[in-house]
């Protein structure tokens, strides 16, 4: 399952302050991920949605976009199935709430570019506070939304951190399968 065979120590993690991760990214994809940022264990590893309490991949493989629950660190292969990760914004922080609404804003249109430049079939901003912010949204709700961004539909999910506890995993498998289903994949 790709499992690496080390966790970064802390001056590791201190040491991942404002890396970014490359994007997974492709033509053609059926979805791409949106987090808000990447976190410092991510970063320390280079991986997306990598600390070991991310709820990512399991609601991934919960929600049937996958066969199998995949591990952080075969995030490049994600294309293989018609997936892709990208975040609103590239730098590591300790915490998304780090990031300035202006980042967020920016983000946005970073992110309107590269959908014009390689367009999903969709998108999928995982954080609806992240969201509102971003997108100058703040009465939006999770799902499908009314605007696209550069002609590609736009779906909010929520965060899948393992620090929000609004949402526990089998309403994040709920709502990435609902996003499946509105997507149109089996």
């Amino acid at each position: 399952m790709g499992e690496s065979p080390w966790r970064p120590t802390r001056e590791q993690l201190d040491a991942a302050r404002d890396r970014t991760i490359p994007d997974v990214w492709a033509d053609d994809l059926a979805v791409v991920f949106v987090g808000i940022n990447p976190g410092l264990y991510s970063g320390a590893v280079g991986h997306h949605f990598a600390r070991p309490g991310n709820r990512f991949w399991k609601a991934l493989y919960r929600s049937g976009f996958t066969d199998r629950e995949w591990s952080p660190f075969e995030d490049r292969d994600l294309p293989t199935v018609g997936l892709g990760i990208t975040n609103l914004v590239a730098r590591t922080t300790a915490s998304a709430a780090e990031l300035t609404p202006g980042e967020l804003r920016v983000g946005r249109d970073a992110l309107e570019a590269k959908v014009a430049r390689h367009p999903p079939h969709s998108l999928a901003i995982l954080g609806i506070t992240a969201y509102r912010v971003g997108f100058g949204r703040k009465d939006a709700v999770l799902g499908e939304q009314r605007e696209d961004l550069a002609n590609v539909p736009v779906w909010v999910l929520p965060n899948p951190s393992g620090l929000n506890a609004h949402h526990q995993l089998d309403d994040l498998a709920r709502r990435f399968g609902e996003l499946r289903a509105g997507v149109g994949l089996r």
